[in-house]
């Protein structure tokens, strides 16, 4: 593993950390209580301002039910492996593809690193296709068109990527991360959902 790999693996702890507790529904008074390390320090773990040292990480992969290949991103694949690697641009944003590049609708995971000072407004690009981005942590700022928009660890947006258009990290301190489903063809998602059950009998 070189150096740039143990700083990716690092800078991923802190979210996988925080996701791994919020699954478990459990907060940061709790997980204090249980393994004596203080909320402050747990916080700053999760936004990556501090780095854990092994026997933290040891006692929360303990207290969350999960393995150090989990929380270090190494556990392997239940699928096929993808033959993509880890990709990096010179904004130090990496990309991650999901999925094999052969046509149709690409999936990718995009990590932007923690940013020092509020960013400038992204700058923007257009292109045919079109765009579904879900974020999973952090807050991300869209420079959409004219539209300027802040999308935090849940919110969905899609758009005709014709439209200019450009992301950055909106807040200092830590790290955004979030997936696109990109249709270069301009193929989009098709939602499928059950239809909503009738009124029931008396």
């Amino acid at each position: 593993m070189t150096g740039d790999d143990v700083a990716d693996t690092l800078a991923a702890m802190g979210p996988r950390l925080r996701a791994a507790r919020e699954h478990r529904g459990a907060t940061l008074t709790g997980v204090s209580c249980a393994t004596g390390i203080s909320p402050s320090t747990l916080s700053r773990i999760e936004t990556n301002r501090r780095k854990p040292t092994l026997e933290v990480v040891l006692q929360l992969a303990k207290e969350y039910g999960v393995s150090l290949d989990e929380l270090a991103g190494t556990a392997p694949a239940a699928a096929e492996p993808r033959t993509s690697a880890l990709q990096r641009f010179g904004d130090d944003k990496a990309v991650l593809p999901l999925t094999r590049y052969v046509g149709g609708l690409h999936a990718h995971k995009h990590v932007l690193p923690a940013v020092q000072e509020p960013p400038a407004r992204p700058r923007q690009v257009s292109h045919d296709g079109w765009e579904w981005l879900c974020v999973l942590y952090g807050r991300l700022w869209l420079a959409l068109g004219d539209q300027d928009l802040v999308l935090s660890a849940g919110d969905v947006a899609e758009f005709d990527t014709r439209n200019p258009h450009g992301v950055a990290n909106a807040s200092p301190g830590g790290p955004v991360e979030y997936l696109i489903m990109f249709g270069p063809q301009g193929e989009r998602l098709r939602p499928r959902t059950p239809p909503a059950p009738g009124p029931r009998a008396r």
